[in-house]
């Protein structure tokens, strides 16, 4: 019997042509969109030719509740699924800001960005089980590896947690598979190697497809891998046999549609039933356009790996194969292909028609507003050219708008106001319209944002115990893992040893492994693995040792958790909270505080630094109740500290944003947060004796950053301003600075010039001196204070400390 005969769950005649316009339409969709670009409508294309046969027989083993963790090439399976159509997919590419005509970002990433909306116009989640979904693509390559660590878990999650079996909108029994994919030359990246670990330690039901086209844009696979084979190096995550942990390995030919759809089958069903995750090595691929429309790949691949992939392109062998089967006449594939040639320029001309309304209409507005401007002065040529330039644009950009009636004013700066008055009403009203298009979503804006908890105060019994900060966590963790069946704990040493800290000690024993976790060293998938699980309705906070080990995850942060809200235009979510912990404690790599990187690094993701652990505990209490992701920094040496215990674990919240006023004081503000907060305390008792009275701030929060602005209402007491900050000189206090100067307008209530006090400009030394000369201590702290009011009284407060007195 022949082979497409023979394969297992063969499709019907007419899926199987269906099949095929879907790869003739997906290629079509490639080649306009090419000629878009270089014909100047479109600014950049990236495509999924040559891939499109594999990924309609992916299509087939993708059922409803399953997710997808792709990249740019993945068109094909989108527009099988129903996730993409023709018309969505060149709203994209013309970067159309209607979230109807591109559901996958509002034109905020360009072409092969897809993603499934999982959110409703509240924010809220979406029924998955009964859809297909897709997290949303990013570019950085191998950078949706970590997210689908997360995707495949759940569905452990949601099968063995009895708790869980209620939340049918979101599983079916745990019977969800997560498809990754991923370039061949992207595999030598570590995410990928890390990702293909954790999902094989967790024994996480994903299936991995590895598009292999044979080169990573012009470099070959035996520059990429050591070898060139992947199959032959992956050979080693094999599961020896079936009981232990470990992949099911296959390899096929992209051109091979028979095999390709009797392996994900395979392949999905072993992952389906019985949680056993696949790697699928799809070889001989082809790319018929290129890495892109920045470059030709007849520049790079020789005559005859150009004449292989004329001879091996997937959609002509599959049209040999339909032929040789008798499935189809060739006049009836003939009519497919003219067919699908026909809708895709149909399509583009549709949705550049409805891109192409706005901006025409406005240029016809300006295009008045300039001869009206004409006509009521004296005749000036460059405005006529202006109007010349705009009518001879036939694809004008708002940008193009703002520049030309930019223009126009300078040349009419001495003109009546009566005449400028219309070009700059229109000018305002344009800019507010369209920056307001790119601005929302960075956080969430709904009810359920963090934002919108109100506080709740902790409460404490009059005989309340003192006991060590960590036992305080412990009590607080208990508490969220209780009341909640959808948080989870997981980090390394978190498990069975509670944290380096004893933070969540004893609680894997009250909750099981699978909620208070054990991972293994690998920084970027504990964030990818909190990524999926967030997408998927559960409510994980991940663990990350050290605050100066987040540098491991800082590409997962900043690639994928912290844009994702904002480049899908509010239709994804990841609620994912970061433990972590930093600030003081001795030596280069457990002592930093790269607040600035993070800040400038992580807009996206609130960003918090309580000064104890009752702060911190009200802080994870708050975003278990909101829906946007964040990072809390514990203070290191906070653990074995006493703090009294309150009676309402779990229930006490702190608001993000929300300063506190520890010391209150006329002469200067002093602001600070986290272990700093008891240097600064101790600092303004000493100046408290010379006769200085210091208002001390702790911030708490960085992002958001004080909203009711608390210390500008400071500094109309003081008229003095004092930032001491643990990060490098220029650091976070650049930050606290042009918001407390900028924002809050706080330079004009100043009659000092603002100070800092900072970390040394190098990482923190080992020991006791060490950490004395590598951040601000209390001496620094009372000299710089006392320096400040000396500046402006010296006959009041002399330097008795100093030579130059």
């Amino acid at each position: 019997m022949n082979k497409l005969l023979a394969a297992t769950k063969l499709p019907s005649v007419p899926e199987m042509l269906h099949d095929y316009h879907l790869c003739c339409l997906s290629r079509q969709l490639s080649l306009t969109a090419r000629r878009e670009v270089h014909g100047g409508r479109a600014k950049f294309g990236i495509f999924g030719g040559g891939k499109e046969v594999a990924q309609v027989a992916l299509a087939h083993a993708f059922r409803r509740g399953d997710w997808r963790a792709g990249y740019y090439r993945g068109q094909t399976l989108m527009l099988a699924l129903g996730l993409l159509t023709p018309a969505t997919y060149f709203a994209q590419l013309y970067g159309h800001t209607d979230v109807n005509a591109d559901p996958n970002s509002g034109g905020r990433a360009m072409l092969g960005h897809y993603g499934s909306r999982i959110l409703d116009g509240d924010g809220q989640f979406l029924p998955q089980s009964d859809r297909y979904n897709s997290s949303a693509d990013l570019s950085p390559t191998a950078g949706q590896m970590p997210r689908l660590v997360g995707l495949a878990l759940a569905s452990r999650f949601y099968r063995e947690l009895p708790d869980l079996q209620a939340m049918t909108d979101f599983s079916t029994h745990g019977d969800e598979v997560a498809f990754g994919a991923i370039g061949n030359a992207s595999c030598a990246e570590g995410l990928f190697w890390e990702s293909i670990n954790a999902i094989g330690v967790l024994r996480a039901p994903a299936v991995v497809s590895i598009w292999d086209d044979g080169y990573g844009i012009s470099v070959p696979n035996e520059y990429q891998v050591t070898g060139g084979d992947l199959s032959a190096l992956l050979a080693g995550f094999c599961r020896p046999s079936p009981p232990e942990p470990g992949f099911d390995l296959y390899t096929a030919p992209g051109w091979d549609y028979p095999r390709l759809l009797e392996v994900y089958q395979r392949a999905a069903e072993q992952a389906r039933r019985n949680h056993v995750p696949a790697i699928v090595h799809v070889t001989e691929m082809t790319q018929p356009q290129g890495h892109s429309t920045s470059g030709s790949h007849e520049r790079y691949k020789p005559p005859e790996r150009l004449a292989f992939e004329r001879d091996y392109d997937p959609i002509r062998r599959m049209r040999s194969g339909l032929l040789q089967e008798a499935v189809a006449t060739p006049a009836e594939l003939d009519a497919i292909e003219h067919a699908a040639q026909a809708e895709a320029v149909r399509e583009r001309d549709a949705a550049w028609q409805r891109y192409s309304a706005g901006p025409q209409r406005q240029a016809q507005e300006l295009a008045a507003l300039l001869d009206a401007a004409q006509a009521a002065t004296t005749p000036n040529p460059e405005l006529a050219a202006l109007h010349a330039e705009l009518d001879a644009d036939d694809a004008p950009t708002r940008k193009l708008l703002l520049e030309t009636v930019h223009a126009a004013l300078i040349h009419l700066h001495r003109a009546p106001v009566s005449v400028r008055a219309p070009l700059v009403a229109w000018q305002e009203a344009l800019r507010a319209r369209h920056f307001a298009r790119y601005a929302p979503h960075v956080y969430s804006e709904g009810a359920d944002s963090p934002l919108q908890v109100k506080a709740v105060s902790p409460i404490f019994a009059p005989d309340a115990a003192t006991s060590p900060g960590y036992e305080l966590l412990q009590a607080n963790f208990d508490a969220l893992l209780n009341r909640d069946a959808r948080v989870c704990i997981f980090g390394e040493d978190v498990g069975k040893l509670g944290d380096v800290n004893r933070g969540v000690a004893g609680l894997q024993e009250k909750y099981g492994p699978l909620r208070v976790a054990d991972t293994g060293i690998r920084e970027a998938t504990i964030v990818g693995q909190a990524i999926g699980l967030a997408l998927r309705g559960l409510r994980p906070i991940a663990e990350i040792q050290y605050l100066d080990y987040i540098l491991y995850a800082l590409p997962t942060l900043a690639d994928d958790l912290a844009c994702l809200r904002w480049r899908t235009a509010g239709g994804h979510k990841a609620p994912v909270i970061l433990r972590t912990r930093g600030h003081r404690l001795e030596g280069i790599w457990h002592a930093g505080s790269p607040l600035a990187a993070l800040i400038d690094l992580l807009r996206g993701i609130h960003l918090l630094v309580p000064r104890n652990m009752l702060q911190a505990a009200g802080f994870y209490n708050t975003l278990l109740r909101g829906d946007d992701p964040a990072i809390v920094i514990e203070v290191l040496n906070g653990y074995r500290l006493r703090e009294r215990l309150p009676s309402n674990p779990g229930d006490y919240c702190i608001p993000l944003g929300m300063p506190e006023i520890l010391r209150s004081g006329s002469d200067v503000t002093l602001v600070t947060y986290g272990a700093c907060c008891r240097i600064v305390l101790t600092a303004a008792e000493q100046l408290s004796s010379v006769g200085i009275e210091v208002e001390v701030i702790d911030l708490q929060s960085l992002l958001p950053f004080d909203l009711p602005q608390m210390i500008a209402a400071s500094l109309h007491k003081t008229s003095r301003l004092v930032v001491v900050d643990e990060d490098m000189p220029g650091g976070a206090s650049a930050y606290i600075l042009q918001q407390v100067l900028e924002v809050q307008n706080g330079y004009l209530l100043l009659d000092s010039p603002p100070r800092t006090i900072t970390a040394q400009p190098h990482r923190p030394a080992y020991g006791t001196d060490g950490d004395y000369f590598s951040k601000p201590n209390v001496e620094e702290v009372f000299t710089g204070v006392y320096r400040l009011l000396h500046e402006a009284e010296p006959a009041r407060y002399p330097l008795f400390f100093a030579a130059d007195e």
